[in-house]
């Protein structure tokens, strides 16, 4: 009996000596509720600043497009109106000096009868 309780009392020995290293391993990995609601909080704030970020590059990059784009327009227009401003010009002068041939033609013409 008495290896019995000597046995029985080794092993709870054993248990006991074993039981705070147990312990403080089990503590690293288990988290708190607190902390939980912390690394929930702080990934809520790091997802926020992505979005901002990636809001602010998109309206950055639609106002470079439309103000790139009304400029491409702009010029257009610019070079357009000039076109056929000097079309008109040239057009207007030609039938002006078009207008003066036929009236010296038409001059010649009488004169010669």
């Amino acid at each position: 009996m008495k290896t019995n309780r000597l046995t029985v009392l080794l092993l709870f020995a054993a248990a006991l000596a074993c039981s705070p290293i147990a312990v403080l391993g089990q503590h690293d990995d288990d988290h708190s509720a607190k902390q939980d609601m912390r690394n929930a909080g702080h990934e809520t704030k790091n997802a926020a600043k992505d979005a901002g970020h990636g809001v602010k590059k998109g309206t950055e990059h639609g106002y470079n497009a439309t103000k790139n784009g009304t400029e491409k327009g702009y010029d257009a227009t610019k070079r357009g109106t000039k076109h056929a401003w000097h079309k008109t010009e040239n057009t207007t002068k030609g039938a002006a000096h078009g207008a003066k041939e036929g009236a010296r033609q038409s001059d010649d013409y009488d004169r010669s009868r």
